[in-house]
């Protein structure tokens, strides 16, 4: 790992950089670095999310850059939870959030490198804000914050008609009491987060420069969202999490191979590794065939690859291709088969002495809107069972077609798919 004079150039790019405190001064320290720099994920949720990644990502950018990262994780902050715009944060039990930190340390431990020169450090704000008294805190924390400035910023703003409580009003002194606690013990001199995160971010910039006398750093990157505007998140409908348990490996695979043309190359720039030269040959590519998905599938691979595994990814893109004909549905293991199915119109089925029909079947997952429908597809030669052909319209699903004893994949023609988990 060499250092690189230039990431802020590489950031730019990737337009990976909306909001920076002093561009000209950033770029003079990173290229004289090593510069100490963290990013923060409260525990809210019991997985990061879509979102995070996009930090992730910056994160590890940055240190193969060689800068200095501190990975921290808001035992404190996850207490209280960041103020929402709309409504009252449900504040989470103790134990749930101290469960919750152990695994986003384990998920943010994955993207960084620990050992070597620039090796990354793991923080837990928990550490340095439990031992400070209340008298302490607002004599050596609240009193560095004008109350009219905090009056101002958007979320506030937002909330002081429906009501906001002291504690959410004051989760901007905790966040930036961070930052002034890691530049005293670790010399942090630059945060990262999301552009919504802008106030809080810059706020902790304030508190050192007010407490210490000291010139530190901000950037922010860009807030990802949906075709539609709306963002990707824990709270939003549609949440794509960093768990296999929440987001199975094979739905986190689709979610990214089916991203729309207009996103495909922004999501590459953001969340792979690919050269941007390299990315813009796709995008070319892509323009001249795009049924070909090429950067889709180019996209999925590599973050799922970055987020689960190259073995994970493996499977579910065998899961993918043998769920459409192409592949040994029987070599698919349980797991995997499972979750690819529950992506697909999905259906239970009780068995009694004698297992359910095709065309009852075809019906219950929705690929036939009757019986009548069912039996002219099996007549026409488009219904599938495990990828072969069903040609007798009175066919009943036999015990050697179960896959693991339980799961049949049925198609309709090329495209439309679905699955039967036969209950006994």
């Amino acid at each position: 790992m060499t250092t690189h004079p230039h990431i802020l150039d590489e950031l730019g790019r990737r337009g990976l950089m909306v909001h920076t405190t002093d561009p000209d001064a950033l770029r003079a320290d990173l290229s004289a670095g090593p510069v100490t720099f963290y990013c923060g994920f409260d525990p809210t949720a019991p997985s990061l999310h879509f979102g995070n990644l996009v930090q992730l990502v910056t994160m590890r950018r940055l240190q193969l850059a060689g800068q200095l990262p501190l990975a921290l994780v808001g035992g404190a902050t996850g207490l209280i939870g960041d103020p929402k715009a709309t409504e009252e944060r449900v504040l989470n039990p103790r134990g749930t959030v101290e469960k919750w930190v152990e695994s986003v340390r384990g998920q943010v431990e994955r993207f960084l490198d620990f050992e070597g020169t620039y090796a990354a450090r793991m923080v837990n704000n928990l550490d340095w804000t439990a031992p400070v008294s209340v008298v302490d805190f607002l004599r050596d924390i609240g009193k560095h914050f004008p109350v009219n400035r905090m009056l101002d910023r958007e979320t506030v703003r937002a909330r002081l008609e429906s009501g906001i409580s002291y504690t959410e009003f004051s989760y901007v002194l905790l966040q930036s009491m961070d930052y002034l606690e890691l530049f005293r013990r670790h010399g942090c001199r630059l945060q990262i987060g999301g552009s919504d995160q802008w106030g809080n971010i810059t706020a902790g910039v304030e508190l050192v420069r007010r407490a210490e006398g000291a010139r530190v750093h901000a950037l922010a990157t860009p807030l990802i969202t949906k075709p539609d505007g709306t963002k990707y998140g824990k709270t939003e409908g549609g949440a794509i999490w960093l768990d296999p348990e929440l987001t199975s490996p094979y739905a986190f695979y689709q979610f990214w191979l089916n991203v729309e043309d207009r996103q495909v190359g922004e999501l590459l720039r953001v969340f792979t590794f690919r050269a941007v030269d390299e990315i813009a040959e796709l995008e070319t590519r892509h323009a001249e065939r795009p049924s070909a998905r090429e950067a889709q599938r180019a996209l999925a691979e590599d973050v799922t690859t970055l987020v689960h595994g190259a073995a994970e990814t493996r499977r579910v893109q065998e899961a993918a291709t043998a769920l459409f004909g192409s592949g040994d549905l029987a070599a698919l293991d349980s797991s995997t088969l499972a979750a690819a199915l529950q992506e697909a119109p999905f259906a239970r089925m009780e068995a009694g002495s004698v297992l359910p029909s095709v065309v009852d079947a075809l019906v219950a997952t929705g690929l036939a809107q009757s019986k009548g429908a069912a039996r002219r597809t099996i007549n026409e030669g488009g219904a599938y069972v495990n990828n072969e052909r069903v040609t007798d319209a009175e066919a009943v699903l036999a015990p050697a077609q179960l896959l693991h004893g339980r799961y049949v994949v049925l198609r309709k023609g090329k495209r439309s798919m679905a699955g039967v988990e036969v209950l006994r």
